[in-house]
């Protein structure tokens, strides 16, 4: 589609209810902040999108959404746009899909920054390049000064799954390998730190990243591969819950081979938080047969989201508990699903 593009006319420094109504207006918000950024196929009121990949037999389409509603909007390592394409590239990846197109959808405040509004933007073009996705459709609506908190943004996420690939946690077994990508806790302790409320001083930022290309690399160098979850909200403990659940198997790990930085040790053990339940954004498990274990954790490390990457345990036969910890004094220790809410408003 050919467009002529509009010469923008947006002189306001924060957001008005006019930004929202419909009019010139809002089309200068757009256009000026969002269109301009992202660069969208045409300007219609859908995106209208073709790729080979889904032409392959037995091809599969994979489709996921997600809202990121965090506060502070932006903290060490990121913003909430950063978090929102990250999670919804990795909420794609994780299932073994190519991610391809994402769809963005913002609620802002009145009285938000113009300017933090293009930093957002900013964010999520340079997260969606390194990815490799387009943002090609989306969606603003502006409320009434105290109906949100600045700015809300809802990302939906478009991907392919190559033919024969079927990765399901339904799917590991007795003696797989876990292997983590990388540290744990990172993000959950910078969102922490960034609120203020504790007076913490510390250097973590967040591990806001995206994981397709360490996800693909995985896949080849292991092709037996069973299944992946990103530790997001809940931490690595919530998401070996719900693996261990739906395979039916039991999960152990070991203290001493979890990859952990010494800040957030150090957090942790003054607020009494444990970090097995600390928010990651760019931390994924993934298990693996025993024989490709050793090739699959050479291939996650090779790349820049797994440098730190960790076989951290195995599953075995179902017993009594899902999930269980090897404590470094040699005991064990039950790992359960998060209760309730260790940390809101974290992603």
């Amino acid at each position: 589609m050919n467009m002529t593009k509009r010469i923008s006319r947006l002189r306001d420094a924060r957001v008005t209810l006019a930004h929202g109504g419909g009019g010139k207006a809002m089309r200068d918000l757009i256009d000026e902040v969002f269109v301009t950024a992202f660069e969208p196929p045409g300007m219609e009121d859908q995106a209208r999108l073709m790729s080979a990949a889904l032409q392959e037999p037995g091809a599969q389409l994979a489709f996921t959404t997600d809202s990121f509603v965090v506060t502070p909007i932006e903290f060490p390592g990121g913003d909430i746009g950063t978090l929102a394409v990250c999670g919804t590239v990795n909420d794609l990846a994780v299932g073994g899909a190519n991610p391809l197109w994402l769809s963005a959808s913002f609620i802002i405040e009145e009285g938000t920054e113009i300017a933090l509004l293009r930093r957002i933007v900013a964010s999520m073009v340079r997260e969606a390049e390194a990815a490799g996705v387009r943002i090609v459709t989306g969606d603003t609506k502006v409320v009434e000064r105290g109906s949100a908190d600045g700015v809300f943004v809802t990302t939906s996420g478009v991907g392919v799954i190559p033919p024969g690939r079927d990765l399901r946690a339904d799917a590991i077994q007795p003696g797989d390998v876990a292997i983590v990508n990388g540290v744990l806790g990172d993000h959950g302790a910078a969102i922490l730190a960034a609120r203020g409320d504790l007076a913490l001083s510390t250097d973590i930022e967040s591990d806001c990243q995206p994981l397709n290309d360490l996800m693909d690399s995985a896949i080849d160098a292991a092709p037996g591969l069973r299944a992946a979850r990103d530790a997001t909200r809940g931490g690595l403990a919530s998401a070996l819950n719900e693996m261990a659940d739906a395979a039916g198997v039991s999960i152990e790990i070991d203290e001493d081979l979890l990859p952990l930085r010494p800040e957030v040790a150090g957090v942790c053990e003054i607020l009494g938080l444990d970090p097995l339940y600390l928010a990651n954004e760019g931390t994924l498990v993934v298990f693996v047969p025993e024989a490709e274990a050793t090739a699959a954790l050479a291939a996650m490390r090779a790349t820049d989201a797994g440098r730190d990457a960790a076989i951290i345990g195995n599953a075995t036969v179902r017993g009594s508990m899902p999930v269980t910890l090897r404590t470094r004094f040699g005991g064990t220790r039950i790992v359960d699903m998060l209760v309730g809410e260790q940390l809101p408003r974290i992603c």
